[in-house]
């Protein structure tokens, strides 16, 4: 049976570069790319007479699958003549992880040094365990929220836990995901090291007692909790993330000192088991960083609808832990005046003011690097940059260890991104196109420029910029599953579509936000991405309504020509 597919294909003209699919006979007078929801793909050769030639769909076992050449390495390869090693990274994170792996795909021998254990803050007390935890959260939750039961008809006993039950559930998926990474590695054949690493010199690297030579070397050490002075830890009732995903206890009343990412994230997991939160802010107003519309709404739905209170324009310039009967003992001045203000006893505190680099002990004044605030200083192709503001050869630092973006996601882009460069091909990555999440329930995520960077941006360079919204509400999805709480918000260009920042606050907004940092990463303009199909009911429409109510000067930017291919 055949079926006809039309496929839309731009006129615009940009170069093609050799590809395996194109039969050789095809003309590459008149290349054309192909459009799939806006994302360019030069993907397929035309002849000429604007006819699609040489493009062979094949069918098999329920799969479409595109006859093409694909280049794969066999294993770890052979080093460069005169090293150990083509590549060799300093820690085994997210970052490292990606790197290396990549590295392997491109023909590099790599090696990976991790003195601690395989998977770095991420895997083993960041995003992964806090995502364990997320979930217990999530569905507790809702099985305690009646309304919204009875709104579906169903009829819950009261929703308990067991808390040894949910912190198992945390360190068996860190356990998981940490052996994956690891499995991953040794089946590519990448050699894992254990040691603490430091560069020697140039191209040059130790680990233990060992020496080992590499063409080309990233230093990939991540962060670690950072705890301003005056704050005493103790690990149980003064205690960091990195305690605080080991659940060993539910306190009655907990203060969280910063209300970011992952202050929010616990507030979430801690009321959802019982406890009552304080949020200790520093800023005059809470959620610093996210764009202040969606604050406004994230604040009332996740912390004013709670078991929360909170005190702004504040430090707290001195935690006791709780010690002989006696609570934690916080004391709290003005963030301004620093004159005291207010004194807190808890049952427990969490320090979430944010992570600082790990790059103590790295060697790093062999190749004449000063760190700035203890991050590595890197050009925007993450090489590192010595003292006297030139480049050291061959050395390059990713993720959290330089600040340019504190999230997993980005430390792995810029592995990749160092590896396309050492492999022969120049790639800058563009950090406002990497989205960041919050996985609090209505979930927050974003990518790009906040309305007031956008406006600030647009007064500089003289141009203006325009606003999109949509409501969860109007989702026939969202409705579906009774999560109509929320708000998709865009920051464009109204001359010529470019996206300069999304917004969402709702059900899964983790998972919507892609399509916008894609076509932000790709260079797509509204006016064509506003032509794509989604599918109905899906929280997809949430974006695709984001992308048809922006109002564009520019019309699309290529004519669209109709082509029938038979599939």
């Amino acid at each position: 049976m055949q079926s006809v597919l039309s496929l839309s294909f731009s006129q615009a003209s940009l170069p093609l570069a050799n590809r395996t699919l194109c039969s050789s006979n095809a003309a590459p007078s008149t290349p054309r790319n192909l459009r799939f929801c806006g994302l360019r793909r030069e993907a397929f050769c035309f002849s000429p007479s604007k006819q699609l030639t040489s493009c062979r769909f094949h069918i098999q076992s329920r799969r479409i699958e595109v006859s093409a050449a694909a280049s794969s390495s066999a294993g770890n390869g052979a080093p460069s003549k005169s090293f150990d090693y083509d590549l060799i990274i300093i820690g085994a994170g997210v970052g490292g992880h990606g790197a290396a792996l990549h590295a392997v795909e491109k023909g590099l021998k790599t090696a990976i040094i991790e003195g601690d254990v395989v998977g770095g803050t991420c895997v083993n007390r960041g995003c992964v365990p806090s995502k364990a935890l997320l979930a217990v959260s999530g569905r507790m939750r809702e099985l305690q929220n009646e309304h919204h039961m009875k709104a579906f008809g169903l009829q819950v006993s009261a929703a308990g836990y067991d808390r040894q039950g949910v912190a198992d559930h945390a360190s068996n998926l860190a356990t998981k995901i940490r052996n994956n990474l690891t499995n991953s590695m040794k089946a590519l054949g990448v050699d894992i090291l254990t040691g603490f690493g430091a560069v020697l010199g140039p191209q040059k690297v130790k680990y233990g007692d060992n020496i080992i030579t590499g063409k080309d070397i990233i230093i990939a050490t991540g962060s670690v909790p950072f705890v301003p002075k005056g704050i005493e830890v103790d690990g149980k009732t003064v205690i960091t993330s990195d305690h605080a995903l080991k659940l060993e206890s539910v306190p009655d009343w907990i203060a969280i000192v910063g209300s970011g990412y992952i202050g929010l994230e616990f507030s979430d997991v801690y009321t959802a088991l019982g406890s009552e939160v304080t949020f200790i802010e520093a800023l005059d107003q809470l959620m610093p960083g996210f764009d202040p519309e969606i604050s406004k709404l994230a604040q009332r739905v996740l912390i004013n609808t709670r078991k929360i209170d909170y005190h702004t324009g504040v430090f707290a310039s001195k935690i006791t832990p709780a010690k002989d009967g006696k609570p934690v003992l916080i004391e709290l001045i003005d963030a301004k005046t620093k004159e005291p203000k207010d004194t807190l006893e808890v049952d427990a505190a969490l320090i979430a003011t944010g992570r600082a680099p790990f790059t103590n002990g790295l060697g790093l004044e062999n190749i004449n690097v000063t760190t700035q605030r203890g991050f590595i200083p890197v050009d925007e192709r993450m090489r590192v940059i010595d003292g006297n503001g030139k480049l050291v050869p061959h050395l390059y630092c990713i993720g959290d260890a330089n600040g340019k973006l504190m999230l997993a996601h980005a430390a792995s882009a810029q592995g990749i991104s160092v590896v396309e460069q050492v492999t022969g091909r120049d790639h800058v990555l563009n950090h406002l196109s990497i989205p960041a999440a919050c996985f609090t329930h209505p979930e927050i995520s974003m990518v790009g420029l906040t309305e007031p960077q956008a406006r600030e941006k647009a007064e500089k360079e003289g141009f203006k910029v325009s606003i999109a919204k949509t409501s969860f509400k109007a989702n026939t999805k969202a409705l579906a599953e009774n999560e109509g709480e929320g708000l998709a918000k865009m920051i464009y260009r109204p001359d010529n579509g470019e996206i300069l920042g999304v917004h969402i606050f709702g059900l899964h907004a983790a998972d919507l936000i892609h399509e916008a940092s894609n076509a932000i990463a790709l260079g797509t303009r509204i006016q064509d991405i506003k032509l794509a199909v989604h599918a109905h009911p899906t929280l997809s429409e949430v974006v695709d309504e984001l992308f048809k109510a922006a109002k564009v000067d520019s019309p699309a930017s290529v004519t669209a020509q109709s082509v029938k291919v038979t599939v």
